[in-house]
């Protein structure tokens, strides 16, 4: 004969049960509360290393570049970063957030595209303020212009073209069908100038030699904005929605747009990143 259960014993045994089950589900979210993941495009990284130590200073939190690439949403989407930081109009923008898989975008701040040229200057554009200027007087000496095919390159040389009147294109305007990297090296190869961004510019100038300087990069058409996207903690488990929105609000705060401003890389004596944090309340 089956024994039953004292009424009173069964019933503590269901709330000690219930209670185990919500503190095993709970316990992974305590043990990653500290820290924030971040994946990036392949270009602040270096602007954003020096600013992790005073985040985990002023918060406590740890925060871990967990990739630097081509497609940091890819890495999102699998639940491996809290906070994705990107272009504005980077590819994986719009359909990570068509999905509902990040949180409202927020810039933080710019990089900066640059007017790329040979030492020698033929077309006498260094230091310009103004990129149409730069392209205005390339066109008038008929200075090898190579033309980069990536996207964001190729609209600002459209923008540019049209604000000096589209002058005829003749044998000094080259369209190799390259973009990037290669784009660079055409226009060093040719003693041409270029458009290409400058972070990675510098990058592959410390790898080697190329005979390119940034000629012109204070025009604020050449920045390019960079967004902070928080990862939505309901379609993607294990997001740290608490440390990525600390990170954001870090990157936002004046003291670090401050620093964003600041910044200079080691072999490049001109401002290249930009604070773009607003506070853009209509309340006086």
């Amino acid at each position: 004969m089956q024994k039953r259960l004292n009424p009173v014993f069964a019933s503590g045994l269901v709330i000690a049960t219930i209670s185990l089950a919500l503190w095993m589900h709970r316990a992974p979210a305590v043990a990653q509360s500290a820290g924030v993941r971040l994946a990036l495009v392949n270009v602040p990284d270096e602007l954003l290393r020096p600013l992790i130590p005073g985040f985990q200073e002023q918060t406590g939190r740890t925060a871990d570049i967990v990739y630097t690439g081509r497609d940091p949403f890819g890495v999102a989407r699998q639940g491996k970063a809290d906070l994705v930081i990107s272009h504005y109009g980077h590819e994986g923008v719009q359909p990570f957030m068509a999905a509902g898989l990040g949180l409202w975008p927020h810039p933080v701040f710019a990089n900066q595209m640059a007017l790329l040229g040979p030492p020698g200057d033929p077309a006498k554009v260094r230091g310009l303020r103004d990129a149409a200027e730069a392209l205005k007087r390339i066109a008038q000496t008929k200075s090898t212009f190579i033309v980069n095919s990536g996207a964001g390159a190729r609209y600002v040389e459209e923008i540019l073209f049209a604000a000096i009147g589209d002058p005829a294109k003749g044998d000094w305007y080259v369209n190799p069908k390259v973009q990037g990297p290669a784009a660079a090296r055409a226009a060093a190869d040719r003693g041409g100038y270029v458009l290409w961004g400058l972070p990675p510019f510098l990058r592959l100038k410390r790898r080697g030699p190329i005979d390119l300087e940034p000629l012109v990069v204070a025009d604020p058409l050449l920045q390019r904005i960079m967004v902070s996207i928080v990862v939505n903690p309901e379609k993607t488990r294990g997001t740290n929605l608490d440390a990525a929105k600390a990170f954001q609000d870090y990157l936002m705060a004046p003291a670090t747009q401050a620093k964003i401003r600041a910044f200079r890389y080691p072999d490049f004596a001109e401002q290249a990143w930009w604070p773009a944090g607003r506070h853009n309340s209509a309340v006086e």
